[in-house]
């Protein structure tokens, strides 16, 4: 098996934006015709992938979403309106393009790869990438979620992925996940990151009753009486509380930061996986990007603690990588305005000028 990076060094290749490729692209935009800053938070992200690569001209074609799925003992305790079989046969429909997320990506030009960490008792299937770490993990409210060990190779084998994908010429990521029961595991795990109160981030994920929210929030309350309540590792917190699909996410989001490519934010369960890789390197955030405000209670919280903006606030909840496809066009659409040539003088128009 080809060798991996461990997760120290993919944090040592990561560098700061490069503040002349910002100054040039900023240059760029207020030559277009148009008010200055009129595109609003796409010129700003636009802007911060010419920073993050360097330089100012470069594409968005060719395009990949990773799913990272797996399954998660707390379900176990009824924490989900569905069961584990679940993950797996997703799995499948997103292998075999019959998933929602596969329409929008062929609306989006994007490749869809999922990929296998740990679903419960899965055997394999063609399509489905095998990441495999362990089967399934732990119920949480009970026990450690994982090893040390597990969330480790879940993290290494997320970031060896992303590298051998933006090697073979992936230019924008989005990554994804599937695994039910895991908006317990991401409650849990930004209660404890974040000194929060489950009772007031707990949300009813794919559409628990109230009844089943309540039995959801319990869980997560005997979870975090197990562990160290003053410990902010990410890495202790992912094993004792998170799931392989964080893990193998974080370590996808620091790969993508180490080599230069922009990775798409989808929602709560990927947000909570990028707070993580944030913390671990605070330069990572300089390759996320922010598709849309879940609806799930976490989803604003998070953003703002990334220090994220998100253009699409439309009560998504659907996972697998759907929010992040939703702003694809929109971010190329706005790289087509970018690259226009369509300046002032072209147009006979006077530059707008910045206001004193």
């Amino acid at each position: 098996m080809e060798s991996r990076k461990t997760i120290d060094e993919v944090i040592r290749e990561i560098c700061p934006p490069d503040e002349s490729a910002r100054i040039q692209a900023e240059a760029r935009w207020n030559k277009v015709a148009k008010p200055l800053g009129s595109l609003g938070l796409f010129e700003n992200m636009i802007t911060r992938i010419a920073a993050l690569r360097g330089q100012a001209d470069f594409s968005l074609k060719k395009k990949t979403l990773l799913v990272f799925c797996a399954d998660n003992g707390v379900v176990a305790q009824s924490v989900s309106q569905c069961g584990s079989e679940v993950t797996g046969k997703v799995a499948v429909a997103l292998a075999e393009g019959r998933s929602t997320a596969n329409t929008m990506a062929r609306q989006a030009d994007c490749r869809v790869i999922p990929v296998d960490v740990g679903i419960l008792d899965f055997p394999g299937h063609p399509g489905v990438r095998n990441l495999r770490v362990r089967n399934a993990t732990g119920d949480i409210s009970r026990e450690a979620a994982m090893t040390r060990e597990d969330c480790l190779a879940a993290m290494t084998g997320g970031a060896a992925l992303t590298e051998k994908l933006i090697r073979e010429g992936t230019e924008l990521l989005a990554v994804g996940e599937m695994g039910i029961g895991n908006t317990t595991t991401t409650t849990a795990l930004s209660a404890a990151l974040l000194n929060l109160d489950p009772d007031m981030i707990t949300g009813r994920g794919a559409g628990l009753s109230t009844a089943g929210l309540e039995r959801k929030k319990r869980a997560i309350h005997s979870a975090l009486k197990r562990i160290d309540p003053n410990e902010k590792d990410p890495v202790y917190l992912m094993t004792e509380l998170g799931g392989l699909d964080i893990a193998a996410m974080c370590g996808a989001f620091l790969a993508a930061a180490a080599n230069r490519t922009p990775v798409i934010i989808d929602g709560a369960v990927s947000s909570i996986a990028a707070y993580c890789a944030l913390w671990l390197c605070p330069n990572a955030g300089t390759a996320m990007l922010a598709s849309h405000i879940s609806a799930e209670p976490l989803g604003a919280l998070l953003l703002e603690k990334l220090g994220l903006e998100a253009p699409l606030n439309a009560g998504m909840h659907l996972g697998e990588g759907s929010g992040a496809l939703m702003l694809m066009p929109l971010l190329e659409i706005a790289l087509e305005v970018y690259n226009s040539g369509q300046d002032f003088d072209r147009l006979g128009i006077e530059a707008y000028q910045p206001l004193t």
